[in-house]
């Protein structure tokens, strides 16, 4: 595959903390944190609130980043370490979790709104736009009588973790592709794939 000259920020949503580390609104740390150990990136550096780690991606150059702001708060980091190195952002790729989609699931979108998650409306509000991509990671949604965000901050169940680990190399697949090809190959080859098992 033929690699991209620009550099470009790939940035996972969570909460910092070890009391957050394992729930469902970490997902995009969990693979930020898959990305990096596969591709041998490491995030020691410390800059505008976040951790991250400078490297490549199949010959791609990227940043791999974690804001450690909490969720609603993402943006600023994530816009003081984009303008540190220049890089716009439309040429971001962010990772983050989505209850609309189900457990063991993904999503590429290139543009929109930020339907619901307060982590990418912060990176909107920091932008002013929302002409970033991103992939959406699926958590399912709450039971019946749950609140969302009482969802998203517990952890999986031994069951759901099984699924979810299995998705995390999937969501790497899908950023070598957005990487190395384009959004709309890695939409066109993720997105309605369903081939996890839950069981």
């Amino acid at each position: 595959m033929k690699p991209v000259k620009a550099l470009r920020l790939v940035a996972g949503l969570g909460n910092p903390g070890k009391a957050y580390a394992c729930t469902r609104h970490n997902a995009g740390f969990a693979a930020i944190d898959d990305l990096a150990r596969f591709f041998g990136i490491r995030l020691d550096k410390k800059k505008f609130a976040a951790a991250y780690g400078r490297g490549a991606i199949e010959a791609n150059a990227v940043i791999l980043a974690k804001p450690m702001a909490f969720m609603n708060r993402s943006g600023t980091p994530l816009k003081q370490l984009a303008q540190y190195y220049r890089i716009e952002c439309r040429d971001w790729v962010i990772l983050h979790d989505d209850i609309d989609l189900a457990l063991g699931s993904i999503k590429i979108k290139q543009k929109g709104g930020s339907g619901g998650h307060r982590g990418i409306r912060s990176l909107m509000d920091a932008c002013g736009h929302g002409d970033f991509t991103r992939v959406r990671i699926g958590v399912g949604r709450p039971g019946p009588g749950m609140e969302a965000a009482d969802h998203v901050l517990a952890a999986f169940s031994a069951r759901e973790r099984r699924v979810f680990d299995q998705v995390i190399p999937v969501v790497r697949e899908a950023v070598a592709t957005i990487l190395c090809e384009n959004a709309e190959v890695a939409m066109n080859r993720f997105n309605g794939l369903s081939t996890l098992s839950s069981g």
